[in-house]
């Protein structure tokens, strides 16, 4: 993939709460407006915290991501990894969402979501799916669906990752006790994971491209700086990026990536950013400041010439906002690879 362009599009998405008839494309658009933050109080009082107002994050999901009559829809492998030698002690569910377009003889494109069962996978809302722990927010599998039905999508193997947890209850409730372990470091460990002990037997059974520009990864606040620290120390592993209300802040040290950013030369990577301007906001301490540490962050990949697209909403630290705009995120993030287009050649 090459860096040929900007593309850093602050977008005010702000969706009735009675919902929008259609799923609109990404458009430039003037930026969300930074909440006014109360200054510090003579004698050292601390800096209040911007409150989101009411109904700020009513986002709602359109009809691309709903089921429709007619659409062909994929095919679920899901098994449980409890073998791991670089988490051990963890358990954790995978789950492989094949699109009935995929033909074996063509290499598919390759899609890895963390906190995958559970945020990502459910097709609809239902009590089961609460007790697991597997919330209707993203509705993946039905947008994979509709625009890879529609061609607006490549051909995409999912896979749908949850992060490792010390034992699932038997409701097929995780406690995701490692999540911050696995997510929130900025070494190299859970690449490693990915690379030795997910990837090679989904690989081996499936037809999936080998080359970056075919693959991507993402996730949601500490899955989406996960997902960002993969590909950022293996651009060669994958080239596309899904960031929705990134973690980059001082949990364990994330806060640095907007100087290592500038800091480095310019890697071979395509990245969406989504957040909102309630996003876990601390004046006082901006290390912990998700909204400025978003803004940083696309900042510095700005001024380093990436392909990046910043999409900024009224939304606070949810998935409201990136799950509205999913289908968007995926046409952007996927549009050199989508039938007609000048694609990158298969590998």
């Amino acid at each position: 993939m090459k860096i040929t362009s900007i593309r850093c599009l602050i977008l005010t998405l702000a969706f009735a709460a009675a919902g929008f008839a259609a799923d609109p494309a990404p458009i430039a658009a003037p930026a969300a407006a930074t909440p006014a933050v109360t200054p510090a109080a003579p004698g050292g009082g601390r800096a209040a915290r911007p409150q989101a107002p009411a109904g700020a994050d009513n986002y709602v999901l359109g009809p691309d991501s709903m089921v429709h009559p007619g659409v062909p829809q994929g095919t679920w492998e899901k098994y449980i990894w409890d073998k791991s030698e670089i988490f051990p002690k963890t358990v954790r569910e995978v789950w492989i969402y094949v699109p009935a377009q995929y033909d074996p003889k063509v290499p598919a494109c390759l899609m890895v979501l963390q906190d995958g069962p559970r945020q990502y996978a459910a097709r609809e809302k239902t009590a089961a799916g609460d007790r697991a722990r597997q919330t209707f927010e993203y509705a993946t599998p039905n947008v994979l669906d509709n625009l890879i039905a529609r061609k607006e999508l490549p051909v995409i193997i999912t896979v749908f990752i949850n992060p490792g947890s010390t034992a699932i209850d038997a409701n097929g409730r995780p406690d995701f006790n490692n999540r911050s372990v696995e997510y929130d470091s900025v070494a190299d460990n859970y690449s490693q994971f990915l690379a030795q002990e997910i990837l090679p037997s989904i690989e081996k059974k499936y037809n999936i491209r080998k080359d970056a520009a075919g693959r991507c990864i993402g996730g949601i606040s500490s899955g989406a700086i996960c997902a960002f620290t993969v590909a950022w120390n293996h651009p060669d592993w994958f080239g596309k990026v899904i960031s929705d209300v990134g973690s980059f802040t001082n949990i364990k040290g994330g806060h640095v990536y907007p100087q290592i950013v500038r800091d480095s030369e310019p890697k071979p990577l395509r990245i969406h950013l989504q957040d909102g301007i309630y996003d876990n906001r601390s004046p006082a301490s901006p290390e912990r400041d998700w909204f400025l540490q978003n803004r940083l962050l696309s900042e510095a990949l700005t001024s380093k010439l990436y392909d990046v697209q910043y999409v900024l909403g009224h939304g606070v630290h949810g998935s409201k906002h990136g799950g509205s705009i999913f289908p968007q995120t995926l046409r952007w993030i996927w549009r050199d690879e989508v039938p007609g287009a000048g694609k990158t050649e298969a590998k």
